[in-house]
């Protein structure tokens, strides 16, 4: 990361905006600064004010041809962004510059996609405006109640994110719904969130403050829409899906302990994810996680700091080599809901083969039933869904025996048809993915009646003692 976009969106500040602009240009942070000013129609003399600054590289004026509110100005800011990271700076001397580097540094870090600075965390701060303050928390409270954070200050001006974070999701709102807008669909998205207490210079309405309690009861009706809709944009539907299966928790669970009877004490995952199963495989004495994602394998890190036993390595199951982390061959090889990623499975199967310990067992969970592939298959980039028996050939066709192939889950395969086959939908709902965890103890009488039809394949595979790669 080498440069940050300050957007500051401008309405009758003649009085401030060249002030805000010097202080943002003299704070010291280690990346390049580009500073665009969205001018939002002023009817004073902010835009002679700004012609000032023409000639100024580090500084690009945006003028809107009417007056559409603050977040219509950020979001003309938000499209001209160039910068790795993008920061919101108000044009008034509200807030203060000189909090830019701890802002930045947990982005910076790597520790979060997007920082709020908090005026109601320890920090100096100008003290007026008592009803303003209830309002504002009692924003934040309602908020946090249907995003199922914990900020302390939603409202705040100062967010900085990084520029991605915006490719998933589509801002709406023109005023100042625009907070509560984008902390509502950052939260959708399950993006890592940090707050920082900053310093606040408030002003009062007689020294120019524009926020009024209309604007207040709009932000209120804003949350209240943001969470029954999705906010559209162009979310990577794979990691979206990781994040939802959170919900999946004791499905998840119940998943993991068909397998485990079959686990040995050196355990390699394929395509580990975020880590979502990887928890109910640590209980071991070492356990290996492949992934080809770097952010993923960053977020694993993260997830297991702390347990030595636990490593992480770059892992590319459609061209796959021994990774250098491995010092003893695994005598488990477990891989859920990947194969159906790679289009040459067959030498992901014969590269499992080759590094799995003689007597080792590859574990494999995959989506079954052909029949069923439809827009949720393809927007997860599968490329297949499995049949019984085809499975069954493709493994034995690569080494292995087949100890245990079943099928799981008849009543998720025709909800993924629907969704999938009928609806068309790209992702299945949040709420439907709740509906199944709960639904648990039914899955598991229907397991035991052992359905020829099912949503997933578990198979337990076992590489013959005498074969040797």
């Amino acid at each position: 990361m080498d440069k940050l976009s300050i957007v500051i969106p401008v309405y009758n500040e003649e009085n401030t905006v060249l002030s805000i602009v010097r202080k943002v240009k003299a704070v010291e942070i280690p990346l390049h600064k580009e500073i665009l000013i969205v001018d939002d129609c002023s009817t004073d003399s902010t835009r002679k004010q700004l012609e000032k600054l023409a000639g100024d590289a580090d500084v690009r004026v945006l003028l809107q041809e009417k007056n559409q509110g603050k977040g219509a100005a950020l979001r003309r800011g938000f499209s001209e962004a160039t910068g790795d990271i993008v920061l919101i700076q108000d044009a008034d001397l509200e807030y203060d510059p000189k909090d830019y580097p701890e802002l930045l540094r947990p982005i910076l870090e790597d520790h979060a996609d997007v920082v709020y600075g908090s005026r109601f965390m320890s920090g100096p701060r100008r003290v007026l405006l008592f009803w303003h303050s209830i309002g504002n928390r009692l924003l934040t409270l309602v908020s946090n109640m249907f995003t199922n954070l914990n900020l302390t200050d939603m409202e705040t001006c100062y967010k900085v994110f990084r520029r991605e974070v915006l490719e998933t999701f589509e801002l709406r709102s023109n005023r100042f719904g625009f907070e509560p807008e984008f902390t509502s669909r950052v939260a959708q998205r399950h993006w890592r969130i940090y707050e920082i207490p900053i310093s606040y210079h408030g002003r009062g309405y007689e020294e120019g403050k524009k926020i009024g309690w209309k604007d207040g009861v709009a932000a209120f009706w804003t949350i209240i829409r943001c969470a029954f809709t999705d906010g559209g944009g162009n979310p990577d539907i794979g990691h979206e899906t990781l994040r939802r299966m959170r919900k999946l928790s004791r499905y998840a669970r119940w998943q993991a302990s068909l397998m485990k009877p079959y686990f040995g004490r050196r355990i390699f995952e394929l395509g580990a994810g975020t880590g979502t199963m990887s928890e109910f495989y640590k209980d071991c004495d070492q356990l290996l996680l492949g992934e080809i994602s770097e952010d993923y394998r960053r977020i694993l890190d993260e997830r297991f700091d702390g347990l030595s036993h636990i490593r992480t390595c770059h892992l590319d199951l459609e061209n796959p080599t021994k990774p250098e982390e491995m010092e003893e061959a695994p005598d488990t090889i477990v891989s859920t809901n990947v194969l159906e990623h790679i289009e040459n499975h067959e030498e992901a199967l014969r590269f499992a083969r080759d590094v799995l310990e003689p007597g080792g067992h590859l574990i494999l969970l995959v989506p079954a039933m052909p029949g069923i592939y439809g827009t949720l298959d393809a927007k997860l980039d599968h490329y297949r869904r499995y049949d019984r028996e085809g499975l069954a050939e493709l493994l034995e066709e690569s080494g292995f025996v087949i100890e245990k192939i079943r099928h799981l889950n008849a009543l998720g395969a025709l909800g993924w048809w629907f969704n999938g086959k009928i609806l068309k939908r790209k992702i299945l709902p949040k709420r439907q993915l709740g509906v199944m965890d709960k639904l648990l103890p039914y899955l598991k009488i229907e397991y035991k009646f052992n359905l020829p039809y099912g949503l997933s394949l578990l198979v337990v595979a076992k590489k013959p003692k005498g074969h040797y790669s």
